[in-house]
């Protein structure tokens, strides 16, 4: 079982001004993989929370998937935060969200969402909204068992016969 912590990245949610409806999107997704969220929280647009966030968290699960703060206002600052604490990019996973994003709406290319490890641990950023949320994790969800295999140390060979 994979277990996964979600961070919710919103203003009004972190004032209880907005309901989130990403994060336990996320969860209800990532059922179809057989993983489990057992850390929850939704923060403020404050990237000294977030990085302290990511660190505290991927020294607890295999997976981290954050929502909200991936676009270009000012107070868009997930991708910053999650980059300072990665210690390896993996630039596909959210090149592969962008190009498939930009089927449904141009707007997909305006994201700066980026993924990576951070020990031995998986981040990925991802959009606000609900259905962006569900979209872009349709894209990705198949490989995320095997980069979590991978990221843990799973020394089998990768390819297919």
């Amino acid at each position: 079982m994979i277990t996964v912590a979600v961070l919710t990245l919103s203003d009004k949610g972190s004032r209880g001004e907005r309901e989130d409806l990403s994060g336990p999107a996320i969860g209800e997704v990532l059922k179809g993989i057989g993983a489990e969220v057992t850390h929850y929280e939704i923060l403020p647009d404050e990237k000294a929370m977030i990085r302290e966030k990511l660190i505290e968290f991927s020294e607890k699960v295999d997976l981290i998937l954050t929502t909200g703060g991936t676009g270009l206002s000012p107070r868009d600052v997930t991708p910053e935060a999650t980059s300072e604490v990665l210690d390896r990019e993996i630039p596909g996973i959210a090149e592969v969200m962008r190009a498939e994003g930009m089927k449904k709406t141009p707007r997909a290319m305006l994201s700066r969402a980026v993924a990576g490890v951070r020990g031995r641990t998986l981040i990925i950023n991802l959009p606000g909204s609900p259905k962006a949320v569900r979209e872009n994790l349709e894209v990705i969800l198949e490989a995320i068992p095997h980069a979590v295999e991978k990221i843990g140390g799973d020394m089998s060979e990768c390819g297919r016969t």
